[in-house]
């Protein structure tokens, strides 16, 4: 499973203007595992993922990918990187096939393999095979959801970034998602780092978690440590699923 560390984030600070979003926040994930981050509405959580992808660029502290210092890099150096997301509210393109996202996704020194990395979409999502020749604005929710992962997916990142991805979908759906993302952790070992408001789905999916409050990381353990954490309980797992 998890190994040395693929992403460090040391120290960081990000602000918007004179606001400060982000405050002296330290995280890491390890290859091979899958972290995620849960919080509150507006904790933060997004412009940490945001800040990773370098929009905006840390103010203090960095972000360490691979061994390798990213903070300053402007976003799509960063994408080249192989680090891939798929943002809060979804963003793929509407007005495109579902065919024409996933080639939007797809890196240009990947395309030896386009086909192969499809027909795995399509194996994970089978619900994207048949509505390939469909608009991507037609979709419901869920589809659109797996849409932007498998987009994600074609970089073949060696990191995935996954801002909210239960956002707005049905409880069976969400169960639908996040066995998939599971089944890539464990079956191609893919380093998952993931935002999430539904604390408990998120933190049962995962090795390792962070809890954000306020733009600072307030918590961490293992997800089934902060599973039966009293405090992680009420603050955001009460009048949940236990």
């Amino acid at each position: 499973m998890a190994g040395e560390p693929l992403l460090k984030v040391q120290g960081v600070e990000t602000y918007y203007g004179n606001i400060r979003a982000l405050a002296g926040v330290d995280i890491s994930v390890d290859k091979g595992e899958i972290v995620s981050l849960i919080g509150a509405n507006g904790a933060g959580k997004s412009t940490l993922m945001m800040t990773i992808c370098g929009s905006p660029q840390a103010r203090v502290g960095s972000v360490i990918f691979d061994g390798e210092d990213i903070t300053r890099l402007p976003t799509h150096l960063i994408a080249r990187k192989r680090i891939a997301q798929s943002p809060e509210g979804r963003r793929i393109f509407p007005r495109m096939t579902v065919f024409e996202n996933l080639q939007m996704g797809a890196g240009l020194d990947n395309l030896k393999f386009f086909n192969e990395d499809v027909e795995k979409i399509f194996t994970l999502f089978p619900r994207l095979k048949e509505r390939q020749s469909q608009r991507g604005g037609t979709l419901s929710g869920g589809e659109q959801q797996m849409l932007s992962i498998g987009r994600a997916l074609m970089a073949r990142p060696k990191l995935l970034l996954l801002d909210e991805p239960s956002l707005g979908l049905a409880p069976l759906i969400v169960k639908g998602i996040f066995a998939a993302i599971k089944k890539l952790n464990q079956e191609e070992g893919l380093t998952v780092f993931l935002v999430e408001q539904n604390a408990f789905a998120a933190l049962k999916l995962s090795d390792r978690a962070y809890v954000m409050v306020n733009g600072k990381v307030t918590m961490s353990g293992s997800g089934k440590e902060l599973l039966a954490n009293p405090e992680v309980r009420a603050a955001y797992l009460e009048g949940g699923r236990h």
